[in-house]
């Protein structure tokens, strides 16, 4: 095996190898396309869960207001 074989070989692997991440990375587009995020809204199953997790943390104390920080 000649040294242009191996070069061939390397070529041939990191053209490949881009071509792959090119169409997942087209792929991730389309998804992300036709499936777009949707904000959350906080609801009372929330506030409960953060409430029940700081009166373990913290007993004997009132929980006064809950914000988000972005």
């Amino acid at each position: 095996m000649g040294s242009l074989d191996l070069l061939l070989i390397c070529s041939l692997s990191f053209l490949s190898v881009f071509v792959v991440l090119s169409l997942l990375a087209l792929v991730m587009r389309a998804i992300i396309l036709i499936f777009p995020f949707k904000e959350l809204s906080a609801n009372g199953a929330v506030y409960a869960a953060i409430a029940g997790a700081a009166a373990q943390t913290y007993p004997g104390k009132k929980i006064v207001k809950i914000e988000e920080q972005k």
